[in-house]
């Protein structure tokens, strides 16, 4: 339709800047332009530069080089787009022409849902005739047949056009930035600013955060298509593929679901083979969506941070799941089993170590028994004060047993509590939360299950109750990472620093010299309490001496015997033996006697700098064998890594695309080539064999 110029009335459709693309005049408006003689508006764009825009004979060599010169006009322009009717060649598949609309063309068709639906979708369907056809039934191009630019609509300023559907697409590129934000914990939100950030505003970023949420829901769908069991199956084996001396076991009941999943990576199996005698068993923590007990075996490195030396997802917490989860964990520490274990106060999982561990010491959480007292002796707590001091020292000051049960009656009779139920429950299992019982048993200076309770509240910051199996394994990695690096920065602490000295000391030196500046921190708060200690002589007993020693302010004291022919030093609080360090008594005698080492026999190598030297084996299988898998796993992942930058950058054009495949198939004849070569020599049948 043809209209004069002086029948038209001109007006500006919006008042506010624009945002353009470099080439594009950064002050166009649309241009809103009335009929006069029947009153239609028709909308065009003004200052779009001519290179961009569509004229008639305008040539193509491919149907997708012609959309994008479309997508980019009604980019710039600020409309949509849509693919309309196209015709193909019935021998050739060929596309013969193909029009490419407005996305407000044509009209919405009547749904019959309108009575029922409770929120319908607004209506964007205007009947705008807006277009562009090309066709190639005249030639072997495809030429522009027909062009229309009038729209029927208000047309979108260009900041606001990377909101239209056609604008928008997730690219490799960015699925790449997506997944790699998601392993460390970041949300879609924080993903889209943080990249947004980096293109300077979200109108450059190319989609927008609904599209981030499909995307990552899309990744969902893939491995809940296969099943929990599939899915954490093929987690898991990849894993092991990565670590082939990776571990892990998986229950499953008769409908084929997965009913308990154990696992432990080369870094724990090593751990605890330096680490593992005392563990903290916890499963009191649930933070996932299928609501599992989340099992923590962990236990103290020589910097005194809490390390993981396995986890399980459990299904439920009888003794039968206990018993197969204590097996497995030996199984994978290749039948080691720790020296002490402290678990809360649970049954069923006693009954299950006694079973499984008859020989591991079993030591209950205090921590526990505190909040179970708190609850069966809720009066006496609120009546009387002093209770909890005197409960306190039952459990914790008595170094003998005699003294003990008298303490133990006193407090009894003290609040009328000799008949209380609970408390006589607890008296029959005194041997297992009463310190006196238990000052001859390393426990790495621990009395509860604080270490698991802790990274109970540390896998709250990692793993959401939003996560499935497959997400709670990734994240859980994270936490396991972030660990490791800690212990790393520590190590590298301690191999690159003294600690400093507050006093010249030789025996404090020479700790400083073999211990981790935590150890040592608490050797050096030992020692400064035992300055002030006071001591005598008490006897001799043979070639030992026996001396009094009383902690400054005390009035009890405690007996500590030392033999000067094998340098042997022992105390009755057993601090050596309970937390692996001299206590302050001990060495106040030392530093009286003018003793300025430590012994070595009272130098535990799990505390010092050099815990982890030394080999371990933490594999069933042969050396070669696994040394043969971890070099064929190393070579798979670097070549994979190598490789997905090369088909990356070889799909982006036809000449790079045929050098990747001409080397490609150079490369495999010379590989073929080394291979016959390696069989002839016999070594490519060696390696099979150390494979299977």
């Amino acid at each position: 339709m043809h209209v004069a110029v002086t029948s038209m009335q001109i007006s500006f459709c919006f008042s506010f800047p624009m945002v353009y693309d470099t080439e594009i005049n950064e002050n166009a408006l649309p241009l809103c332009i009335t009929d006069g003689n029947q009153g239609n508006q028709i909308f065009l764009p003004l200052a779009i530069p001519d290179d961009l825009v569509p004229k008639l004979g305008m040539e193509f060599d491919t149907e997708v080089a012609a959309k994008n010169f479309y997508q980019k006009y009604a980019k710039a322009s600020g409309f949509g787009t849509r693919l309309s009717k196209g015709h193909k060649d019935k021998n050739s598949d060929l596309m013969l022409d193909r029009i490419f609309c407005c996305s407000r063309e044509g009209k919405k068709p009547k749904d019959k849902r309108n009575m029922i639906v409770k929120y319908p979708r607004p209506e964007t369907r205007c009947d705008c005739s807006a277009r562009m056809k090309i066709s190639c039934r005249q030639g072997g191009k495809y030429r522009v047949v027909q062009f229309v630019a009038e729209h029927n609509h208000e047309l979108s300023t260009p900041s606001k056009t990377h909101l239209f559907r056609s604008h928008r697409q997730v690219t490799m590129a960015h699925e790449a930035e997506i997944d790699m934000a998601r392993s460390c914990g970041i949300t879609p939100k924080q993903s889209i600013e943080l990249m947004s950030k980096q293109v300077g505003g979200r109108e450059n970023l190319g989609f927008i955060r609904d599209d981030l949420k499909n995307y990552l829901r899309s990744k969902r769908s893939i491995p809940m298509m296969q099943g929990d069991t599939g899915g954490v199956l093929e987690y898991l084996q990849g894993m092991q593929l990565e670590d082939p001396n990776f571990f892990y076991a998986i229950q499953v009941d008769e409908d084929d679901l997965i009913t308990n999943i154990f696992w432990a990576d080369a870094k724990m199996r090593t751990d605890f083979a330096h680490f593992g005698d005392v563990v903290c068993f916890d499963t009191t923590y649930r933070k996932h969506k299928d609501g599992r007990p989340i099992a923590l075996f962990v236990g103290v490195n020589h910097h005194k941070q809490t390390t993981v030396f396995g986890a399980a997802l459990l299904y439920d917490e009888t003794i039968g799941t206990f018993e197969w989860l204590f097996d497995t964990f030996a199984k994978a520490m290749m039948g080691k089993i720790p020296r002490t274990i402290l678990t809360d106060q649970d049954g069923r999982m006693a009954t299950a170590l006694a079973s499984q561990w008859p020989t591991t010491y079993h030591r209950l959480c205090i921590w526990h028994i505190y909040q179970n007292a708190a609850t069966h002796l809720a009066d006496v707590f609120k009546d009387f004060q002093n209770f909890v001091a005197d409960f306190s020292h039952c459990i914790y000051d008595y170094e003998n047993e005699n003294d003990f049960f008298e303490g133990w009656s006193e407090m009894l009779k003290k609040y009328g509590l000799e008949d209380n139920k609970w408390l006589k429950k607890m008296f029959d299992i005194k041997e297992k939360w009463a310190l006196v019982y238990g000052r001859e048993t390393f426990y790495v200076d621990m009395t509860t299950t604080q270490r698991s309770e802790s990274m109970n509240s540390v896998i709250k910051k990692y793993v959401s109750y939003k996560h499935d199996l497959l997400e709670f394994f990734e994240h859980f990695q994270r936490l396991l990472d972030d660990r490791r690096y800690d212990e790393s920065v520590a190590d590298f602490r301690g191999n690159q620093s003294t600690p400093a000295m507050t006093f010249p000391c030789k025996i404090l030196q020479h700790a400083a010299s073999i211990y981790t500046h935590e150890v040592y921190e608490k050797f050096k708060e030992e020692l400064c309490k035992g300055i002030d200690c006071k001591w005598e002589i008490d006897g001799e007993l043979g070639n030992q001496l026996i001396y009094k020693v009383t902690p400054y302010g005390k009035t009890s004291h405690h007996l500590v015997t030392y033999g000067s022919s094998m340098n042997s030093i022992s105390c009755s609080c057993k601090k050596f033996e309970f937390a692996g360090f001299l206590c302050s008594h001990a060495l106040k005698i030392l530093m009286t006697l003018n003793i300025v080492t430590i012994p070595d026999a009272y130098i535990l190598k799990r505390w010092t700098k050099a815990a982890k030297t030394g080999n371990v084996h933490v594999s069933s299988e042969s050396s070669p064998e696994m040394e043969l898998k971890a070099k064929l796993s190393f070579r798979y992942k670097e070549l994979s890594y190598l490789y997905m930058q090369l088909m990356t950058k070889a799909s982006e054009c036809d000449e790079a695309y045929q050098i990747a495949k001409d080397g490609f198939w150079k490369m495999s004849e010379q590989m073929d080539a080394c291979c016959l070569s390696l069989i002839i020599s016999g070594i490519w049948n060696s390696n099979r064999r150390h494979l299977q």
